[in-house]
């Protein structure tokens, strides 16, 4: 799928995108640099998108690593299929909701989200935060990208310490929550 294709894809579902355009690889660059990857072997990621942040995070996992990317929309999917053929890249077209489902009682050393929280029904957040906090091995993180500080209050009633930084290098300008 072309880029253009991909941002119209992105604008004809901004209630679940929730985003204006793709991640920047600074914005990229400044989420995975909020992780030790080198020693993880199961990581996930919450909205694939375009396959940037994917990228990232296959840029610098170990090779016998496995990654997990939910993504709802099934364009994105397709797309990210034939961008990441790789055996251990699994893109679900599914509910981050449903992790629990994929994990088969493992547990995750990181999880990276995109996900648009401030879109989200209270329901739903509630069913992914809840399940990425049990899903987190100890000393894992859930790293999230969002366009508002205010959102830190959400993390920190599922998350005992969240530590937040901003870079300016995206559009919009983004914060990267760290929720351990």
């Amino acid at each position: 799928m072309s880029k253009s294709n991909l941002l119209i894809e992105l604008y004809s579902n901004l209630s679940t995108t929730g985003a204006l355009t793709f991640s920047s690889k600074a914005l990229v660059n400044k989420m995975i640099s909020q992780a030790d990857l080198s020693e993880s072997k199961l990581i996930v990621e919450m909205g694939g998108g375009d396959g940037s942040i994917t990228q990232g995070i296959f840029n610098r996992m170990r090779p016998d690593a496995e990654l997990l990317v939910f993504e709802i929309n099934p364009s994105f999917c397709e797309a990210m299929k034939k961008q990441f053929p790789q055996k251990n890249i699994r893109i679900i077209n599914d509910s981050a909701g449903n992790l629990d489902k994929y994990l088969d009682g493992r547990k995750v050393d990181f999880i990276f989200s995109s996900l648009p929280f401030s879109f989200l029904s209270k329901e739903v957040t509630d069913e992914i935060l809840s399940q990425s906090k049990n899903a987190l091995a100890n000393g894992g993180a859930f790293i999230q990208i969002c366009y508002s500080y205010l959102l830190k209050k959400l993390f920190q009633k599922y998350f005992g310490k969240v530590q937040a930084s901003f870079t300016i290098k995206n559009l919009p300008p983004a914060f990267v929550m760290v929720c351990q």
